[in-house]
């Protein structure tokens, strides 16, 4: 495999986590400075909203205990990693898209108070924190009561990150936020859509698909399985989603792509090479001597293994001419004895009659003729007194004479009657050779007669000759086809082709034309009887390669070779075998074969048509098996339920957020799939937030420190009376769910 042409990369190796030392507290203590809680399936994003960034890890948690110090141990985030027996015991405190685990949540928020240098008994900050869009009230109360019952926070503001990520790169520089949009937020375990009027989430209108980052890592993950079964390492989800950042991208145009890939040199340009980890066989080098030593070895024990064999060849050679000397012993004493005597000698070593006794004694001798031959020996004597000589002479040409077989039994003696039965034999395989002769004479002037007609033909009329065997050639491809498409499906027990052939098999099992009386004796089998019966057993019959296949290929060669020479219009590209070599250059290029000594090449994934396919499904679920409406489908139904002023306010930006939108070709993509559903005269502006992963928290960040942020938290109060589901109508929060 050629490195220049594809592009090589290799699997980054672990990074161990670096130590985190809690920030200092003093410069927080007793000012009350709003606290900002990104709280997301993926990443757990914490500061106050003063910092220049927050502090962030993977949301994870693991409780794991030392094997060493015997000690209860909580480990959050990268540190999971660091002990073999903790990534199987963690646990996030998402489960998919619904906020289930508060232990582990629990132990996650106290990672990050420590982390921020919080060391008082409660914390006594306001809190603005994430919850995902139309947020259970069951997740919602849980979370109210961690909040205020374990660290009795003052207020407790939820937000939507998507909604926040907007305002952060939309807000004025002073004065109310009243901007428009339409955002679409790729999240860990969905994507939501939600329309902006006035600085306002719409979030009546707004629509969630269940389709996320998680699942596209999921799928891919799955696809390089299906490609590589039998890869040599397990490929992770961790690796997986470490793929789908670096090589996944948007196609504008999906189906036009798939259709330029369909050339073999294309694929291979685009696609990416993985280079997993692989051990390097050891060789072990030898000096001259020992290879000398090794080869002087070796040549001795191959003469002492042909030794032996000439050994085992001589003893069976002594043994035959042993046999040999016997049979001719016991074919001599015939003249010595009577001939019932000799007829039980005979039974008595295993021979039927005098021909069975000569039979073996000719096959016996041919044995050891060859044997001597092959030895570089001389004839052994004994065959010159075992040959029977012959009474008549056969000719190709002349006609044989065979003077015994017409004469009656009672004219003869007993050697007469043994040279009759000979006639006999040698005169029925001349026949059969003449018959044979005969046969071949007329199958040659028959062929030679269809040349001659099809010459005559072709010269009349060149351009219906080619045509009728065009469409003869196109006949046996498509049976070609058909036969291989077959075998595939009946590969798959679940196919149609499948549960006919069993259907077949049960149909014959139970043949209604066997009688009932003799179904219940055992009768004979009637298959068979009928010659479709044949055709149902080649169906039926998956494993036996039908001789009709080569039959047919050899008639598609003989027709494509007259092609070749007669039609002009006939090139090597219309042959089958070049048609079969593109489409193998085709899967070579999309799954490379390399060589069995090649550990490198072994432990390689090559990703082409799977870097654009993950990412078609989030506006086009049902490619991966999902029952939901893509990016575009659910745009145009929220679009639907404004008027068209509206809707042209809307589209005016189009704003994409989260960790995936950072992918390539997406802005293109979404441009591709609104554009025809709006009228041409409706603007349509596609914006990428700045830093997609940060903006949801410096959002929160920034709205905390606005005069509105005290009037739309809930505090302590509002907690005891009303319950941890109760939270105040604002633009930026789940208001429609308020109670």
């Amino acid at each position: 495999m050629d490195e220049d042409v594809l592009e090589v990369a290799y699997l980054p190796a672990p990074i161990p986590p670096s130590p985190q030392f809690p920030d200092s507290y003093e410069n927080y203590r007793g000012r009350g400075t709003p606290l900002i809680i990104d709280n997301g399936a993926t990443t757990l994003r914490f500061g106050f909203c003063t910092s220049d960034s927050p502090k962030f890890g993977p949301n994870i948690i693991s409780k794991y205990k030392d094997r060493k110090s015997n000690k209860p141990l909580v480990l959050f985030g990268d540190a999971v990693d660091t002990e073999p027996g903790a990534r199987n015991q963690a646990k996030t405190p998402w489960e998919g898209d619904i906020l289930l685990n508060f232990d582990a949540l629990e132990n996650a928020l106290d990672y990050a108070f420590v982390q921020l240098g919080i060391d008082t008994p409660n914390v006594d900050h306001p809190v603005m924190m994430t919850e995902r869009l139309s947020s259970n009230l069951h997740s919602r109360a849980l979370t109210s009561e961690l909040m205020f019952e374990l660290y009795s926070v003052p207020s407790l503001v939820y937000c939507v990150d998507s909604v926040m990520s907007f305002y952060h790169n939309n807000k004025p520089p002073h004065g109310q936020f009243t901007a428009d949009g339409l955002v679409i937020s790729f999240n860990t375990a969905s994507t939501s859509v939600i329309p902006i009027l006035n600085g306002k989430g719409i979030l009546s209108n707004a629509k969630r698909i269940p389709w996320g980052s998680s699942q596209v890592t999921e799928y891919l993950l799955k696809l390089i399985q299906l490609k590589y079964p039998t890869f040599p390492t397990r490929v992770t989800s961790p690796q997986a989603n470490w793929m789908l950042q670096n090589f996944c991208e948007f196609s504008s145009d999906y189906p036009a792509l798939l259709r330029s890939l369909s050339d073999p040199v294309a694929l291979a340009r685009l696609g990416k090479i993985i280079q997993f980890p692989f051990s390097q066989p050891t060789v072990d080098e030898k000096t001259e001597e020992e290879q000398a030593r090794l080869a002087e070895k070796r040549k001795e024990q191959g003469k002492r293994l042909q030794e032996m064999a000439a050994k085992v060849r001589m003893e069976k050679l002594e043994a035959k001419e042993k046999d040999l000397r016997e049979m001719l012993e016991l074919r001599d004493r015939k003249v010595q004895t009577n001939e019932l005597e000799y007829f039980h000698m005979l039974h008595a070593e295993g021979f039927e009659g005098d021909g069975a006794l000569d039979f073996a004694i000719k096959k016996l001798e041919a044995s050891l003729k060859k044997s001597k031959k092959k030895d570089g020996d001389e004839e052994p004597a004994s065959l010159a007194k075992t040959s029977i000589p012959n009474t008549y002479t056969l000719h190709q040409d002349e006609p044989a004479i065979f003077p015994l077989v017409d004469v009656p039994d009672a004219e003869l003696d007993e050697d007469q009657l043994k040279e009759k039965r000979k006639q006999k034999l040698l005169k029925a395989g001349w026949e059969a050779r003449m018959k044979a002769r005969n046969e071949k004479q007329r199958e040659k002037e028959e062929r030679e007669a269809d040349e001659r007609r099809e010459t005559e033909d072709r010269e009349r009329d060149l351009t219906a000759w080619a045509s009728g065997l065009r469409k003869h050639q196109e006949a046996i491809i498509n049976r070609i086809k058909d036969r291989a498409r077959r075998k595939a499906a009946l590969s798959d027990r679940k196919s149609a082709a499948a549960q006919a052939r069993m259907k077949k098999i049960a149909s014959l099992a139970n043949d209604e034309r066997v009688p009932k009386k003799r179904k219940k004796g055992n009768g004979d089998d009637m298959f068979g009887a009928d010659d479709a019966d044949w055709a149902i057993y080649r169906k039926i019959n998956t494993t036996e390669k039908s001789s009709d296949e080569e039959e047919e290929l050899q008639q598609l060669q003989t027709i494509e070779q007259k092609l070749l020479t007669h039609d002009p219009a006939f090139t090597i590209e219309d042959t089958h075998a070049y048609i079969s070599t593109k489409r193998s250059a085709l899967i070579s290029a999309f799954k490379p074969v390399y060589d069995e000594g090649d550990p490198a090449g072994k432990t390689r994934i090559h990703l082409n048509t799977e870097r654009w396919r993950v990412c078609e499904t989030w506006f086009s679920p049902s490619m991966a098996g999902v029952d939901s409406a893509g990016i575009g489908e659910v745009v145009q139904n929220i679009l639907a339920a404004f008027s068209a002023a509206e809707r042209a306010r809307l589209t005016q930006a189009v704003f994409l957020t989260g960790g995936p939108s950072q992918l390539p070709g997406l802005a293109g993509k979404t441009e591709a799939a609104l554009r025809p559903i709006l009228p041409p005269d409706v603007p349509l502006r596609i914006v990428k937030a700045l830093d997609p992963s940060t903006d949801g928290w410096r959002g929160m960040a920034d709205f905390s420190q606005t005069d509105e942020f005290a009037r739309v938290g809930i505090t302590k109060a509002d907690y005891d009376e009303w319950g941890g589901e109760r939270i105040k109508k604002w633009w930026g929060g789940n208001w429609n769910m308020a109670v």
